[in-house]
């Protein structure tokens, strides 16, 4: 099935026909006959530790990967009346994570009152930060910013090569990258003893699984310790998953039946039961609800009867909300698994 592209930012006609390549153009089981198959069908929510927020795609970067097709010229943003929802429904309930990313988050302009208004909740925040945007000239107080309300920074670093990193994320962002990282380490991030906490996300440049997450966190610790001075606490794997820009490269390079076979293939039982979906509610820029940020790129808001939008957020409902599945679900569940925490098996 080709491919119909409409811009730089925007690769795919739509995500129907991402859905329509995903179910037709591999001859694979599809993935609900796996869960079938494995016992594990229909699939539910066991609760709700994680409220994500994807406040738009607005970003400074236009990376190979992405699965948002964030860049600087995407309109979508969260309005302070969406925000302003999100924050009444974490005051009605107990969620203890609240999970806010993008695009580049810290671009959208309700950003810091949302880490404000959930701290104040006392609730963790975790600030999905791509690096390169704590040295834009807007933005240079937001490591104090960040350090100040304790938020958990976690970082997009492909590699500790600057080749690679250049090759996904673009020509430059490896050394604004390290950039990045120094500042956060001045203000005590991954350090240890700090309680700022400074974890990295590995993406693997290319149509391959990620290596074992234990592995290659010990090589990242090693080399950019030994060449950059660079401190962190974990490095996280996650599988880029076959949708938007991700998708068009697998399509347009001919390396798609390959690696939706080898997900398929590699399809671990054990990793289903801890599927970020299961305790994850993802909420996107217009306010719309998903079991999770790759069903929200897709267009598959939750379903089954379970509330739709923030405005009407409902912990009863949303708790054990059976979740919606489609092929790309072949990419969490696929060896050790993939989550935004990384491995979950």
């Amino acid at each position: 099935m080709p491919l119909t592209l409409l811009g730089q930012h925007n690769p795919l006609a739509s995500p129907s026909e991402q859905l329509k390549i995903l179910a037709h153009a591999t001859p694979l089981p599809p993935f609900e006959t796996q869960l079938d198959r494995a016992n594990l069908s229909p699939l539910h929510a066991t609760g709700i530790t994680v409220f994500q927020i994807n406040v738009g795609k607005l970003c400074n970067q236009t990376c190979r990967h992405c699965h948002v097709d964030a860049g600087p010229d995407r309109p979508e943003t969260m309005s302070f009346d969406t925000a302003n929802h999100c924050i009444q429904a974490l005051a009605k309930s107990d969620i203890p994570t609240v999970d806010i990313t993008g695009g580049a988050p810290e671009l959208n302009p309700h950003f810091r009152w949302l880490v404000e208004q959930a701290r104040g909740l006392d609730r963790h925040v975790i600030d999905r930060c791509n690096l390169s945007v704590l040295l834009l000239p807007s933005q240079a107080d937001l490591a104090e910013f960040l350090a100040t309300h304790r938020v958990e920074v976690i970082a997009s670093l492909p590699s500790y090569r600057a080749g690679q990193t250049d090759a996904q994320r673009g020509e430059g962002v490896f050394d604004k990258s390290l950039e990045g990282l120094r500042l956060l380490n001045r203000f005590g991030y991954g350090r240890p003893d700090s309680g700022l906490v400074l974890n990295l996300v590995y993406n693997p440049v290319g149509a391959f699984l990620p290596p074992r997450q234990e592995a290659i966190e010990a090589q990242f610790k090693k080399e950019p310790r030994a060449r950059h001075g660079i401190e962190f606490n974990r490095l996280y794997t996650i599988t880029n998953m076959p949708i938007s820009r991700f998708l068009e490269f697998l399509v347009e390079s001919g390396n798609y039946d390959q690696y939706m076979t080898r997900l398929a293939n590699a399809f671990n039982p054990a990793a289903v039961a801890g599927v970020m979906c299961r305790h994850t509610l993802s909420v996107g820029w217009d306010g719309r609800l998903y079991d999770c940020d790759f069903n929200q790129m897709l267009e598959l808001p939750v379903d089954h009867g379970a509330p739709s939008h923030i405005r009407d957020f409902d912990p009863a409902q949303l708790h054990h909300r059976r979740i919606v599945t489609r092929n790309h679900c072949y990419g969490c569940t696929a060896g050790s698994g993939s989550s935004c925490g990384g491995t979950v098996t």
